[in-house]
């Protein structure tokens, strides 16, 4: 039984961790359909950001919610940057925002390898994270707890902010009715900035995170890309409630298989798994609804 509450726990860690990676993909790929493939160097820009900080906030506690700040910050500003100087001129053509992104990303990778070198860097964790927590006989690492909680924490912030704020409505006006938002005199532009600026800003929380679990290197956010546009699609474009279930489900399944064979291979099943899927249920767990007849 310890075991299979061990499995549990770990599952949902790595579910944890794929949601903060997806979150902000749910945001510039699913519901404004930009593929943007230096979403993983945003997140390698956040794990950076927290190695920084430390060195100049001296409290390891003090240094890691400063760097969930600042990490926010760095990662959306990064965000607004690519969406005005490139994206933005290519909203209606996807393959070439898949290219010019991936370039972008392959830039980034090689800034960070000129700044901070090519051997991985450590960040040190807060003493109070350190160890783990007995739950039903399993051992969970008190990191993995925290970064399940600061998952919850991203959604539940992200859901609150579309749903009660002026700037949310903003957003799913856009997303829903370009046109139509613009007749209303909702700036298009200004809505694009913004959620482009809170989708990048949520991969530098996320990279952030990433440094409690593992060190850092130039290609620490590539290992979680196409997991993380995986959930996106699993989940159904712009579905937020989608890419949760979809994160933690493969987080789960990954897990479960992991155990039972090896990591390899266990990425070949889930990756089966989720063909198979989508196959089945293309749009994913959950679609959008429209009224359009077409």
């Amino acid at each position: 039984m310890d075991v299979v509450i061990g499995q549990l726990f770990t599952g949902l860690s790595i579910g944890s961790i794929l949601l903060l990676a997806a979150l902000g993909l749910s945001l510039t790929f699913g519901q404004m359909g930009v593929i943007n493939m230096a979403h993983g160097e945003f997140i390698m820009a956040g794990s950076y950001t927290a190695y920084v900080v430390q060195q100049v906030v001296s409290s390891a506690s003090g240094s890691l919610f400063l760097s969930l700040l600042v990490g926010f910050v760095v990662g959306g500003a990064m965000g607004v940057a690519l969406e005005m100087l490139l994206v933005s001129r290519m909203y209606h053509r996807p393959l070439d925002t898949l290219l010019v992104t991936f370039g972008v990303g392959l830039i980034l990778q090689q800034l960070a390898r000129d700044i901070f070198g090519a051997p991985a860097v450590n960040v040190i964790a807060p003493q109070w994270l350190s160890g783990g927590v007995d739950i039903l006989g399993a051992m969970v690492p008190k990191t993995r707890i925290f970064i399940m909680m600061l998952a919850v924490a991203a959604v539940v912030a992200l859901s609150l902010a579309l749903a009660r704020t002026s700037m949310g409505r903003r957003i799913r006006a856009v997303v829903q009715n370009r046109d139509l938002a613009e007749t209303s005199g909702i700036s298009s532009r200004r809505t694009d900035v913004t959620t482009f600026f809170i989708g990048s800003g949520l991969a530098g929380v996320a990279g952030v995170a990433l440094t409690l679990i593992g060190s850092t290197s130039p290609t620490i956010g590539q290992s979680y890309l196409i997991d993380a546009f995986l959930v996106v699609v699993v989940g159904g474009l712009g579905q937020m409630k989608g890419a949760v279930i979809a994160a933690f489900a493969l987080g789960i399944l990954n897990s479960f298989v992991e155990y039972s064979t090896t990591a390899s291979i266990a990425k070949v099943i889930v990756f089966v798994v989720i063909v198979v899927f989508l196959q089945v249920r293309p749009q994913g767990l959950f679609a959008v609804k429209t009224r359009s007849l077409v």
